[in-house]
């Protein structure tokens, strides 16, 4: 299955990891340098979760974001 939310419909986001080496100008130096920038997935924390949905127990996917405001009934 999908790593999506049920609710907000959050997924998968790429992004980078970037890896500076110097030392910073406020403590005396000429700056950090970027020296590598590798890509990486930024995961949503994903849950089962039991719910009820027009009378029927459904277990869904949800965010850890979804499940703590409550908008939904618990099964």
């Amino acid at each position: 299955m999908s790593q999506v939310c049920h609710l907000c419909g959050k997924s998968k986001v790429s992004g980078g990891h970037i890896i500076r080496k110097g030392l910073a100008k406020k403590t005396g130096g000429i700056g950090m340098h970027v020296v590598k920038n590798t890509k990486r997935m930024f995961e949503p924390n994903i849950q089962n979760v039991k719910i009820n949905e027009n009378g029927t127990v459904k277990t869904v996917k949800m965010c850890a974001a979804c499940i703590r405001t409550g908008n939904f009934v618990k099964a």
